[in-house]
């Protein structure tokens, strides 16, 4: 790379700080500087590349097309170089830079943040951005280091890591299993009050069953209907624990209400779709101490799950 025209190695930091930030006025406060000496080292890079990379007007910034790939190839190269160095002082260094966690809400919520808080006290010098959404991530963008998801991921080009099995079960409350009965056949499932969930691109309204093992095994499906849904599992069981209607949720949700007894366990003898828990990232990440450390953390807390 020459020094006059191509791209700066201290570049790559300058200009993911200022992608970053959001406004100029923002990045110059980030970076101990003033303002117009943001401005002009943006005009500066600009200049030498030949092409905008940010656009600027006086609500917003936006990123041009070729901004997106400078930021996108620059958060990847710092990262790499943060690993690099992670890597050559191991002995002597801690984990440092910045962990970029996604997890879906409330498993998010209840079981991700915690093991988060314990990490960072273990590693206090790591940054860690936890994002929850309701669909996991497109695994083609970078926008994240580690995604905790439901399901092994298609991609052969991604590290799955299985964190914990994680069966569904269906359950209603005492009381609704009074009023109502009991189901004692999936087929049953079709005059009951079912509770119904969207969330990602489950079939919505068909729950699967499968009895027996082997080659006597046979799966039944049942077009379930209920007046009440909703995408968020927490909202569901709540309804569930009132008494309206019979509900699918994963095991570690509602593990604590069926110890209880406010939950009761419907057609146990039936299972349902699999979907257990997966720490995915990038094959590169394998390198990255920040990464690999988080990801036996979330191993060893989620080892208890499903016992």
């Amino acid at each position: 790379m020459g020094t006059s025209n191509g791209i700066q190695p201290a570049e790559l930091g300058f200009f993911a700080s200022v992608a970053t930030a959001g406004s100029l006025s923002a990045a110059a406060r980030d970076l101990g500087i003033t303002t117009a000496a943001v401005s002009k080292r943006l005009a500066q890079m600009e200049s030498r590349l030949g092409m905008p990379l940010l656009i600027r007007t006086t609500r917003r910034m936006g990123l041009t097309p070729e901004g997106e790939v400078f930021l996108e190839h620059a958060r990847r190269i710092l990262g790499e170089i943060d690993d690099l160095d992670q890597l050559l002082t191991r002995a002597k260094g801690r984990p440092s830079g910045l962990l970029r966690v996604n997890a879906t809400l409330g498993f998010g919520r209840m079981h991700v943040a915690p093991v988060i808080s314990e990490y960072s006290r273990a590693y206090p010098d790591v940054d860690v951005q936890l994002q929850l959404s309701a669909d996991p991530p497109p695994l083609t963008e970078d926008a994240f280091d580690v995604c905790v998801r439901f399901g092994e991921p298609p991609d052969a080009r991604i590290v799955a890591k299985l964190l914990a099995p994680n069966r569904r079960l269906l359950c209603a409350s005492p009381k609704y299993l009074r009023d109502h009965g009991v189901p004692q056949t999936p087929m049953d499932l079709a005059r009951h009050n079912c509770i119904g969930i969207r969330q990602g691109s489950d079939a919505y309204g068909v729950w699967r069953l499968t009895s027996g093992k082997g080659a006597r095994q046979r799966t039944e499906s049942v077009r379930v209907r209920g007046n009440l849904t909703t995408n968020d599992g927490e909202i569901a069981v709540n309804w569930a624990l009132e008494g309206h209607g019979i509900v699918m949720r994963a095991e570690w949700d509602i593990e604590r209400y069926l110890r209880s007894g406010r939950l009761v366990q419907v057609l146990p003898q039936y299972s349902t779709p699999e979907a257990s828990i997966y720490a995915v990232y990038q094959q590169r990440h394998q390198l990255s101490s920040r990464i690999r450390l988080f990801v036996e953390f979330l191993a060893s807390r989620f080892s208890e799950f499903g016992r």
